[in-house]
C-alpha cells in the first residue's frame, strides 16, 4: 500500500508539472499581441466594409496610375522593417519631429497621397476613424498584389498607429540597393526571414521602376550584367552624376506593369537591374533558390503570399499601444 500511496504521489507529482508546463508554453503564446489580437474580422462589427472599400480604392489607384501598385507594396515593405508595420513610415517630418521619409533608403518613395485617399474612404464608409493606417497599408499591399496579377492571402488586421518613428533605424535596417548579398541577408535575417524568404520578398521587383541614380553605378561599372541591357539603359541614364538622376527604367524590363516570376528569369540573364537584384544571382549562396523561382512561377506566387504574410506580424502595436491616426501623416 505504501509502494502504490508513493507512485500516486509521483504521477500527481509530475501530472502537476505537466500541466504547468502546459500553461506556461500557452501564456507565452496568447501574450503575443500578433497572436492574441490580430485576425481577418478585427474591424467585422466597428466597420465591416472595410476590405471592399480599400479594394476598390487601390484599384482606382492603380488605373490612374499603374505604377502605384508596386509605390504601395514598396511602402508596406519599408514600413514593416522598420520597428515593425505599425504606420511610422507614413509620418511626415513637423517640427522637432523627424520621421522615417527622409532615411536614404526612403528616398523617392511614393504611395503616401494614395494611402490618404484610402484613409478618407475608409473613415467615410466607417462613419468615423477606427481603423489604422497600418492596416490600411497592409490591405492595400495585398490588393496592390492582386490588381497586378499576383497572388491573394488573407491579412489579419488589428494592428494600430506608432507615434514615434527612426530615421536612424530607417537608415541602418532597410536594404540599398548598392547593398552585397551577406549585408542583405543579415537585415532579412534579422527580422526572422531565412534566405528563400529574402529572395522570394526581393521577387516584388516584378513590378515597379528605380531611379537611375540607384542603378547608373551597375550599368557603368559592373561586369555581371548583358552588355546590351546595360547600353540600352545608359540612354536614359547618362554617366555624370545629376544628370538624369530620376529618370526611371523598370525592375522587370519584360512585364513590369504584371506580377511574376520574370523578374528571376532577368537575373539568370545577368538583366537585374539594381546592384542588390544581380547580387540574388552571382554566383553565391541564393543562386538556386533563383533558379527555382525561374522556373517555377507557381511556387512563387505560394512562397510570396507566405513570406507577405510573415512580413505582415512583425511586431504589431496592438491594443492599448500606438493610437488610431486620424491623419496617417501625424500623431492626433
Amino acid at each position: 500500500m505504501a509502494l502504490i500511496s508513493g507512485s500516486s504521489n509521483t504521477i500527481s507529482a509530475n501530472y502537476l508539472a505537466l500541466i504547468l508546463s502546459v500553461l506556461l508554453v500557452m501564456t507565452t503564446l496568447f501574450s503575443s499581441p500578433a497572436s492574441a489580437q490580430l485576425s481577418v474580422s478585427f474591424y467585422g462589427s466597428t466597420c465591416p466594409s472595410v476590405f471592399d472599400t480599400v479594394r476598390a480604392s487601390v484599384r482606382a489607384a492603380i488605373n490612374r496610375e499603374t505604377r502605384m501598385g508596386a509605390s504601395l507594396i514598396r511602402l508596406f515593405f519599408h514600413d514593416c522593417f522598420v520597428n515593425g508595420c505599425d504606420g511610422s513610415v507614413l509620418l511626415d517630418d513637423n517640427g522637432s519631429f523627424v520621421g522615417e521619409r527622409t532615411a536614404f533608403p526612403n528616398t523617392g518613395i511614393r504611395g503616401i497621397d494614395a494611402i490618404d485617399t484610402i484613409k478618407t474612404q475608409v473613415d467615410r464608409a466607417c462613419g468615423r476613424s477606427v481603423v489604422s493606417c497600418a492596416d490600411i497599408l497592409a490591405i492595400a499591399a495585398r490588393d496592390s498584389v492582386v490588381e497586378m496579377g499576383g497572388p491573394s492571402y488573407s491579412v489579419v488586421l488589428g494592428r494600430r498607429d506608432a507615434r514615434s518613428a527612426s530615421r536612424d533605424a530607417a537608415n541602418s535596417g532597410l536594404p540599398a540597393p548598392n547593398e552585397n548579398l551577406d549585408s542583405i541577408t543579415k537585415k532579412f535575417s534579422d527580422h526572422g526571414f531565412n534566405q528563400r524568404e529574402m529572395v522570394v520578398l526581393s521577387g516584388a521587383h516584378t513590378v515597379g521602376q528605380a531611379r537611375c541614380v540607384n542603378y547608373r553605378d551597375r550599368i557603368y561599372n559592373e561586369t555581371n550584367i548583358d552588355r546590351a541591357f546595360a547600353t540600352s539603359l545608359q540612354a536614359n541614364c547618362p554617366r555624370d552624376r545629376g544628370n538624369g538622376d530620376d529618370n526611371l527604367a523598370p525592375l522587370d524590363p519584360q512585364s513590369p506593369n504584371r506580377f511574376g516570376n520574370n523578374y528571376f528569369q532577368a537575373l539568370i540573364n545577368r538583366r537585374g537591374l539594381l546592384h542588390s537584384d544581380q547580387v540574388l544571382f552571382n554566383g553565391g549562396s541564393t543562386d538556386s533558390i533563383v533558379t527555382s523561382y525561374s522556373n517555377g512561377a507557381a511556387v512563387f506566387t505560394t512562397d510570396f503570399a507566405n513570406a507577405m504574410v510573415k512580413m505582415g506580424n512583425l511586431s504589431p502595436l496592438t491594443g492599448t499601444q500606438g493610437e488610431i491616426r486620424t491623419n496617417c501623416r501625424r500623431i492626433n
